[in-house]
């Protein structure tokens, strides 16, 4: 019997954060959330999420915040829940 298993990431999601300020640059509502995720498959059938990776970006001075470096602005606005568009 052949078994096909392993690992493959998800769909990446991307949020933009509102009114908050890069602690780099200073500018305003320049902050984008990328948050993808890793599963464990068999069978090209996803079965649990192994781990999540979060990173922010500054889309003006393109400074990129790993999950250590978030502020808590940062880590309060990504609880949030997206509104229904």
């Amino acid at each position: 019997m052949i078994l096909f298993f392993g690992t493959r990431p998800g769909k990446e999601k991307i949020r933009k954060l509102h009114n908050l300020k890069c602690s780099f640059c200073g500018q305003v509502n320049t902050l984008t959330a990328y948050i993808r995720s890793n599963y464990f498959h068999l069978f090209w059938i996803k079965l649990f999420k192994i781990s999540t990776s979060e990173v922010i970006e500054c889309s003006h001075c393109k400074r990129v915040y790993y999950k250590d470096e978030f502020t808590e602005a940062m880590k309060e606005v990504l609880k949030q829940k997206d509104p229904i568009a």
